[in-house]
């Protein structure tokens, strides 16, 4: 009995994380509001509570990790087949491109909007965020390793990568994503 206990109560909080990265993800920190949160993940208000004492910021915070940390292994996944940076940088274009587009242009990156509102004010969500672009820029160096400029070179593609994520929703297109593949070629060579 209490190991059916354990697992559902892992389920609720796992469908309360994925619905509030949905919603996060759409609508921002100020379009996942926990009347919101409760009824996509179809659990009961307690569940919330009793699952993020720490409230909407808890719950916030452990979503943006845990999406962070999906794309950080699906990155790292591509970095470790991918011949050379070039081919790293076009494949992580391609699929993040094609999981923009197959949203209906909702899923850019899941980390940028909650930076974006909140990183200036909320200590807990800067840092969770801070954390994510670190780990991906981690994967991002490990694959230009050996080159003396490979640090610098990580942060600009992934400022490029998350400008163009943002521009392909705001044109729903992902030719800002082709562009900036080009000019990450070029930068690499």
């Amino acid at each position: 009995m209490e190991e059916r206990k354990g697992r559902k109560g892992a389920e609720t909080r796992a469908r309360l994380l994925d619905a509030t990265q949905e919603l996060l993800e759409s609508g921002g920190y100020f379009g996942a509001g926990l009347n919101q949160v409760i009824a996509a993940g179809n659990a009961p208000r307690g569940s919330l509570y009793f699952h993020f004492p720490g409230g909407k910021d808890q719950l916030v915070g452990e979503s943006v990790r845990r999406a962070g940390a999906a794309v950080g292994t699906a990155l790292g996944e591509i970095a470790d087949a991918a011949p050379t940076p070039e081919a790293m940088v076009e494949s992580v274009l391609d699929f993040l491109g094609e999981r923009l587009e197959s949203s209906g242009w909702r899923k850019g990156c899941p980390v940028a909007t909650v930076a974006l509102e909140m990183a200036a004010d909320n200590d807990p969500l800067q840092q969770a965020c801070s954390e994510v672009y670190t780990s991906w820029e981690a994967a991002l160096r490990a694959k230009l390793d050996g080159r003396p400029d490979a640090d610098d070179l990580a942060v600009t593609i992934l400022a490029l990568v998350e400008g163009a994520l943002m521009l392909a929703r705001a044109h729903r297109s992902r030719e800002p994503l082709h562009r900036v593949g080009r000019q990450v070629r070029v930068l690499l060579a």
